[in-house]
Formats: structure tokens, sequence, C-alpha cells
């Protein structure tokens, strides 16, 4: 006995022991080395809008900046220029100059459309480039918001996209979601933008333009101050914006030396249109624009080409806020939210109650069952199966996935799918028995002949699993990647390590009868 039982250490089985201790290890504890979605441990589930028209207006009023610079060079200068439902509108003199103007912008761009109308030209994105400028204006949104996220202290949030324009975002155990909203849903869009005119009100600006503005001019709102607020005439498209920024820092400066400001550096391209913008313009104003709102409005007093500072009655708090949220970039586009949906811990904890029930459950029915029909080879099955739960838990681990809800109802469904694989080899078996075949000879065919029936069922519900996990989204993807793992697992735990509980009872016992 004592003999064998040193068999039995020494065994193929001491490498699935010493594996299955190494998975018990790194899960411990699980709370903490697993990722739990919302719906198990409660949290905050919301769902934002990224106005991706926005977007396009955006690269528009970037390209009409290239042509215009473009035309200018040329002697083509437009009489004026604007942005107006997603295209750009030039005005010549005549229909000539314009004609002349569209040649040369066709030559320059590829992927937009013109079209001349009288002595003007109206210039758009193709369909193709404004689909891509919609893709990469959510997928960069969801950049921006990992990136302040993990600066706020919520890391490894699980962030995707959801259709065309929509961002879903899982804070598992945030109960008090506001400050995270507020630093979610704002666009931290920095603008430097020349100043025209200052005044009260909109009414006496407007008054002083003869109750219209051109096309190049808009009138932006000051932060509120002392109950009062200044509005300024600016120019409507910044020349540099907070996509320029390197860095951004808070610290003290200002006049005093001890004012709360936000210092900047800015990058290559920043700090050249930097330059030309304050060295042409000595005496102005020049207005730092925050999310539409101007935060204070300086004049130019020097010509600065790479770095400065922000004042703006900060304290040394939202000085910390608005250099963090500056670091981390502005949205491509601005986002609204749509949905808003939080679970109390009362809640995830009975969805994890209920979801871990029915696993048990699910094992012990798999349990009777196997015993009843199989014997001590059923009681192989379901160790077999117990493996397998043990495999996708530290695979989930090591992916860094999430487990929501439908990923536990994907263990659920791999449960069974385990247990298919085994009765499959355990049929084949009792068929080549039949046959007249000794146990080990029996064995060895049960195996290699269900091995391409286990892999090729495994296999294409597997290509089921990858379609379903980047078409899907969320809690699809979370069903989608258990399933997956725990296929590979079954493939694992049904083809090698059942064989190897097989090779060990008939290596170290001696079986006249096969229990099956």
């Amino acid at each position: 006995m004592q003999n064998t039982m040193r068999k039995i250490v020494f065994s193929e089985i001491s490498f699935w022991l010493i594996l299955a201790g190494a998975c018990v290890y790194a899960l411990y504890p699980l709370r903490s080395s697993l990722r739990f979605g919302t719906d198990l441990v409660g949290g905050v589930y919301l769902t934002l809008e990224v106005q991706v028209e926005k977007a396009v207006e955006s690269s528009l009023a970037s390209i009409m900046s290239a042509i215009n610079k473009s035309l200018k060079s040329q002697g083509k200068t437009p009489l004026s220029k604007s942005v107006q439902n997603q295209r750009i509108a030039f005005s010549f003199g005549n229909l000539q100059q314009a004609q002349e103007a569209a040649q040369s912008i066709k030559k320059e761009h590829q992927d937009v459309k013109i079209e001349v109308q009288d002595a003007k030209v109206n210039v758009s994105f193709t369909d193709p480039k404004i689909d891509r400028i919609k893709k990469d204006a959510v997928q960069r949104n969801i950049e921006v918001l990992r990136l302040r996220l993990d600066k706020f202290g919520v890391s490894e949030t699980p962030i995707s996209a959801q259709g065309q324009k929509n961002i879903v975002i899982e804070m598992p155990d945030v109960f008090d979601p506001q400050e995270a909203k507020a630093l979610i849903g704002k666009a931290a869009l920095l603008e430097f933008r020349l100043v025209y005119k200052t005044g009260s009100s909109q009414e006496d600006l407007l008054y002083d333009y003869d109750g219209e503005l051109s096309d190049d001019k808009e009138i932006l709102p000051g932060v509120m101050e002392g109950g009062h607020r200044v509005y300024y005439v600016v120019e409507k498209y910044a020349q540099v914006t907070g996509r320029m920024l390197k860095d951004a820092r808070a610290a003290l400066g200002g006049r005093t030396g001890v004012e709360a400001v936000v210092e900047f550096n800015l990058d290559a391209e920043g700090g050249e249109k930097f330059y030309a913008l304050t060295s042409a313009n000595f005496g102005r104003q020049l207005a730092i624009v925050l999310d539409g709102e101007v935060i204070s409005a300086p004049s130019i007093h020097t010509a600065i080409k790479d770095s400065g500072h922000i004042t703006g009655n900060f304290t040394s708090e939202s000085a910390k806020s608005l250099a963090l949220l500056l670091k981390s970039g502005a949205f491509v586009a601005p986002v609204t939210f749509e949905e808003e949906r939080q679970i109390g811990p009362a809640l995830g904890q009975e969805s994890r109650t209920a979801g871990l029930l029915s696993c048990l459950i699910g094992l012990l029915l798999v349990f009777l069952f196997s015993i009843f029909f199989y014997k001590l080879s059923g009681f192989f099955a379901f160790l077999v199966l117990v493996y397998n739960l043990l495999l996708i838990l530290i695979g989930l681990s090591f992916l860094g996935a999430t487990l929501t809800l439908p990923g536990v109802a994907g263990m659920v469904l791999t449960i069974g799918m385990a247990v298919d694989a085994s009765i499959l080899i355990f049929e084949t078996i009792k068929e080549e028995l039949s046959h007249g075949l000794s146990i080990e000879k029996a064995i060895n065919v049960g195996f290699s002949d269900a091995m391409i029936v286990i892999i090729d069922g495994n296999l294409t519900t597997f290509i089921v699993g990858v379609v379903l996990y980047f078409l899907g989204s969320g809690p699809v993807q979370g069903f989608a990647t258990t399933m997956m793992l725990g296929i590979v697992a079954t493939l694992i735990t049904g083809l090698f390590f059942l064989k190897s509980l097989f090779n060990v009872m008939l290596r170290n016992f001696n079986i006249q009868k096969l229990s099956i």
C-alpha cells in the first residue's frame, strides 16, 4: 500500500496537483485576485453619448485653417470662411477665383468633396472619411476616459464602445459617483483665442457690431466673479488648443507669486503656433478658454514659445483638478450622460449569491448524475469539472477580465460542455469494452476516437465566442470571455487531466473490471 502511494505521488498526477495548488494560491483571496462587475459587487453603470458630429466640425475647422493658409500663400485669399452644416464655405470675389481655389484644394486634399456655387467653394469630407472621424472620436474619448479614471483612482475600470456613438463605463464598488461624473463629463477643451472686444453683456457687444458678428467671430462668457460676468468677442477658431499640450501641473505663481496657477508645456507644433500667435499680437488680450468659457484674458507682453501658466482665481484643489484634466487630454468630441444605473452593495451580494448557488447546484446535479451512471469514472468526471472551473478563474485573473453575471452564466454553460466531453469519452470506452478490448486498450482508443469529435465541437463553439466578443459589448463580451476560457479548459482537462487519472488507476491498481 505504501509503495502504491509512493508511485501515485511521483506519477504524472503530481503535476496536476502542483498546478492546482499554484492556482489556488494565486487566486486567494478571490475577492482581490479577480475583478468583479457592477452586477456582482454593486457600483455605478454609466452610458455616455459622444457628440460625433462635433468631432467632424472640429476636423473641418482644422482643415479650414490649413486650406486658408495654403490659399493665402498662393495669392488666392478668400473673402470669408466658415464651418456650417458639416462643410466649409469659402467666399471669393468672382466665379473664376472660386474655381481656381477649388483646383488648388483638390490637389492638396484627397478625402474631401468640393462644390463650386457662384463665387463660393463648399468643402466637405467624403462619407468614408466622416465614418473614420466618428469612430476615431469614440475610441480616443475612451482613451481619455481611461486616463482620467486611472488618475482619479478608479483604475482598471471597464470602458467599452457600444454602438456607433455610445460609451459604457462600469465602476464597481463606487457608490458616490458625483465626483467621478464631474471628472468624466468635463470636456477639458483648452483653447487660446485672440480677443477683439469685451463688454458687460452680449447685447452691448452685438450693438457695437451693428447687431451681427462676422463668420470668424463669436461671443463667449467669462467666469462669474463677484456676481458679475464679462463677455468677450473672440476669434471663432482657435489656433492653439489643449490637444497640443505636452504637460500640465498645479503650481504657485501669478502676480503675487503665491496664487494657485496651472503651468503648461506645449509640444513642438503647439510651441511653433503659440510663438507665431503671441509674437504678432503684442498688446492684445489672449483669451484662455476652457469648455467654451473664458477663465482669464491676459494681455500679450512678450512672445511665448512652448510654456506658460494659466491664472483664474483657482484654489489649490481646483488647480490640481484642472491640471489633471488637461494632462489626461481633452475629449475629441463632447459627451453627454444618457443613462445612469446605481446598483447597491446588497443587490450585488444577491447577484453574487445567486451566481454561486447556480454553480453549486449545477456541480451537485452533475456529481449525482456522474456517480449514478458512470460510478468511479463519473467521480473522475466530477474532478475534471472542478479543475475546469479552477482553470477558468485563473484565466480570468491572468487576462485581467471582469467577471460579470453573464460571465457566471458562461461558467454554468461550461459545466455542461465539460461533462459532455467526459460522457463522450466514457461512452466510446464502453463501446470498445463491449467489442472485447482490454481495459487499457479501450481507454486509449476511447480517448483517441473521442478527441477529434471533442476538438471539432469545441472549436466551432470557440469561433462563435470570438464573434460574440468582437461584435458584442459589455455583458455579451463577459459571457463570451468565460465561454472561450471554458472551452480551452475543457480541452485541457478532458483530454489530458482525465487521461492522467485513468493512467494512474491502471498503473497502480490491479483493475479487473472498469467502473464505468
